[in-house]
């Protein structure tokens, strides 16, 4: 499901054996579940690993309302039928009270599959959709994330000994940061080759910046991920052969976790995130480094299309991450910015974000599954 839900089908594999699992599973969950669950219970679901659950816990005379919340990106029909088995997934899905996804374009995926003849569904203007024997509504749930909290600590951090030897060594050169899990939906090798694409167009880059890519490993064993940190190793130690000089190199490549606080420290003092998956379903380190800023002198956010995040933080600077010029061009807009233009930019991303912070998030999807109930 991984692979489907961010359009890599080559990576798609599939086993009778495994798809029995991910339903016994899903059946032993709601079996343990529906023992607890009270009469006035809600049930929120998160994410594609349970989408069977409400399915299962109905088999067990369960008439709980029960919502869903898929995190990541909902694929069109056209790639969803990809996999063995969809249409017991989509007849699944629809057992649910609420549906809520990322994003509209998320929501508009999901009904290319619905409208398909497979559950006979019928829709009106306000995403209510209606089936033989029930119906359900589904929405676009932003998620968010704590605005106010991360602004403090970010702020407190920025002094901890560990950003302060980082900025140290920074030598006065200009940070750029990205931070991202170790998986090939990061977009992390067109990322690094951007950069290069940067080097040569832009030689003043060169000295002038330094690109910090964290990028804790995750999976460790599994042969595909393996070969992301191999080929990401390769090309950093590529690029840096090529630029480096004797006081600088380009890249600096963790392949480790970094603790929060240090983290929000970091990001406060990086003059630009880069945030380039080739599909996510929203992508918290986005929002997470517009809250992180000082807003007297914040940092630009460089962003992927193709990222969730997107469709609310319209005043980044928006790149597609296949295009190596246009992140390359990206990150020198967001360089050269000048400091009015990125305290606009900001203030607007942050009253977004303050409009949909985890809070808004949690209320708008229960207030939404509590209508369901009465």
């Amino acid at each position: 499901l991984w692979p489907v839900c961010h359009y890599v089908l080559d990576f798609i594999q599939y086993e009778a054996a495994d798809f029995e699992g991910y339903l016994r599973v899903n059946t032993q969950f709601a079996r343990k579940l529906a023992a607890m669950i009270r009469p006035d219970d809600i049930i929120w679901v998160h994410d594609y690993h349970l989408i069977p659950l409400a399915a299962e816990l109905r088999n067990a005379g369960i008439d709980n309302p029960i919502g869903f919340f898929l995190h990541v990106p909902f694929p069109s029909y056209e790639a969803f039928r990809a996999v063995p088995g969809h249409e017991y997934l989509v007849r699944a899905m629809c057992a649910y009270d609420v549906l809520g996804f990322q994003t509209p374009g998320d929501l508009a995926a999901f009904e290319t599959c619905i409208r398909e003849p497979i559950v006979e569904a019928e829709f009106d203007d306000n995403h209510n959709i209606k089936m033989p024997g029930g119906s359900l509504v589904a929405g676009a749930f932003p998620i968010g994330v704590d605005v106010d909290g991360i602004a403090k600590l970010a702020q407190e951090s920025v002094t901890q000994k560990r950003v302060s030897s980082m900025v140290k060594s920074l030598g006065g050169r200009r940070l750029i940061i990205g931070v991202d899990r170790l998986d090939y939906s990061k977009g992390l090798t067109q990322r690094f080759r951007a950069y290069e694409r940067l080097l040569e167009k832009y030689p003043n880059a060169q000295s002038s910046l330094s690109f910090m890519q964290i990028a804790p490993p995750t999976r460790t064993g599994v042969r595909t991920y393996d070969d992301i940190r191999a080929e990401l190793e390769q090309v950093s130690g590529r690029i840096n052969g090529r630029f480096s000089e004797t006081d600088w190199v380009p890249i600096r490549y963790l392949n480790k976790g970094v603790a929060r606080g240090p983290l929000m420290g970091m990001f406060r003092i990086a003059k630009v995130g880069l945030v380039t998956p080739v599909r996510d379903g929203m992508n918290l380190v986005a929002k997470e480094y517009v809250a992180a800023q000082d807003p007297e002198d914040p940092g630009v956010l460089v962003l992927s299309s193709l990222a969730g995040a997107a469709a609310e933080l319209e005043e980044a600077v928006i790149v597609n991450p296949h295009d190596l010029d246009d992140v390359a061009d990206g990150i020198a807009t967001a360089i050269s910015m000048p400091l009015e233009e990125r305290k606009e930019r900001h203030a607007a991303m942050l009253a977004t974000l303050r409009k949909n912070d985890i809070t808004a998030w949690r209320t708008r999807f229960v207030d939404a599954l509590q209508r369901r109930a009465s």
